[in-house]
């Protein structure tokens, strides 16, 4: 069989489709991955032999240009037009699509599928974006949900007009260029009756909802193998383990200070550091002069994350998963969409702290650092370590080998 995995995002987006990619390969299937053509995606993808497709521009310089808020629907059409070209070439011959990331992308990988005639599923790696009872939507930069609205059905139908006024002409557009008719409800259409999540149903449980037949798969992660840096390593075996910072793909235009906040918050107890550089590119004071802090560079956060006192991260599902897997305890410092949830989620949980707002001071996350660092707080961690799924993917893989819960051909969602 042959799959045809698309997404747009950041790295959160596409780690997922590489363990995707890996179980479906194992099984003899034929896999490839239409996602930004950012050059860490497509060597990530590269070591375990799947070719990528790059769709679109590159998400890290797209997240360094921050393009405001008028700027979606334009946003939009360029996203759908890169689906269209790029999903129709790769998927031609497929038996599946699957898709994910960003919403418009979603919806420009699915309407391929459609006019192709292929089966296809809509994923999700987090809960937020689908209709439930239980709280409300997230809110588009620019349409802020009205603040005297408290019903969740009425916030859910302004939510689908949302929708619909972002993107429904450009994905008209591109549905015309497929000789497609356009679709009453863009985000209906996208999610489908049956939209897939993959996320631990621990960490993220799924309460139900009217008119949603949700499959669950748990989180897709893949068993890293990589060694850690010689350096790293010795950093490590020098001492008491360090709290790591890393923001991962956020830039924290916000926070310019946040390197030296986080080394004089760690200090203030008595640690040492570990700070990533990711996207934002954190770097240390070079005239500090004392050696309990190292900076680093991309790497495997599975071996390191059970070895450090403490995880600080900006709450995005692949990093809050693997430092939950982990049994380290977190503060999480959320910067955007689904990030605030996935802090009250550790909090809720009883594995760390939720950080009040994007910028952390000295004293704000000292304080979220007591909490973390604290013995109940490490002990809760690691029992609910033990309860995190580590087969998700596999049950992914094991469904679309199957067809268990796909879309069939036209089919109206």
């Amino acid at each position: 069989m042959r799959f045809v995995l698309s997404t747009y995002g950041s790295r959160g987006d596409v780690e997922p489709l590489v363990a995707l990619a890996v179980r479906l390969r194992e099984r003899g299937a034929e896999v490839r991955v239409c996602a930004p053509p950012d050059e860490d995606f497509a060597r990530r993808l590269a070591g375990f032999g799947v070719p990528l497709v790059g769709v679109g521009p590159s998400a890290r310089a797209l997240t360094e240009a921050a393009p405001p808020p008028s700027s979606l629907p334009e946003h939009a059409a360029r996203l759908i037009a890169g689906q269209v070209e790029a999903v129709t070439e790769a998927a031609r011959g497929c038996d599946v699509v699957v898709a994910t990331g960003a919403l418009p992308a979603a919806a420009g990988a699915l309407s391929v599928a459609e006019r192709l005639g292929v089966r296809s599923v809509s994923v999700t790696f987090q809960q937020l974006t689908l209709p439930s009872p239980e709280r409300p939507p997230l809110a588009y930069p620019g349409r802020p949900l009205p603040p005297g609205v408290t019903d969740n059905e009425v916030l859910w139908d302004l939510d689908a007009e949302n929708v619909d006024a972002l993107f429904g002409e450009a994905l008209a557009t591109g549905r015309a260029s497929l000789g497609l008719p356009p679709v009453d409800d863009v985000r209906g259409y996208v999610i489908g009756d049956r939209p897939w999540l993959a996320t631990d149903p621990v960490l993220d449980p799924w309460r139900g909802a009217p008119g949603l037949d949700v499959v669950q798969t748990g989180a897709w992660l893949l068993p890293d193998e990589r060694p850690l840096p010689a350096g790293l390593e010795a950093f490590l075996e020098a001492g008491e383990p360090p709290v790591y910072v890393g923001f991962g793909s956020m830039p924290m235009r916000e926070s310019a200070d946040v390197a030296r906040v986080a080394v004089d918050a760690v200090r203030a107890h008595g640690r040492r550091l570990l700070l990533a550089r990711g996207w934002a590119d954190l770097d240390l004071d070079p005239f500090d002069g004392r050696d309990d802090c190292l900076l680093v560079g991309e790497l495997n956060h599975q071996a390191l994350f059970g070895r450090v006192a403490a995880v600080v991260h900006h709450g995005g599902a692949g990093t809050t998963t693997t430092a939950t897997r982990a049994g380290a305890p977190q503060v999480v410092v959320p910067q955007a969409a689904d990030q605030p949830y996935w802090a009250g989620r550790v909090a809720g949980l009883g594995i760390g702290a939720a950080h009040d707002g994007p910028t952390p001071t000295f004293a704000s996350l000292s304080a979220a650092l007591g909490t973390a660092l604290s013995p109940a707080t490490g002990a809760r961690a690691k029992s609910v370590a033990t309860t995190v799924r580590t087969d998700g993917a596999t049950e992914a893989a094991r469904l679309l080998l199957t067809g268990t819960g796909l879309r069939t051909p036209h089919t109206p969602a």
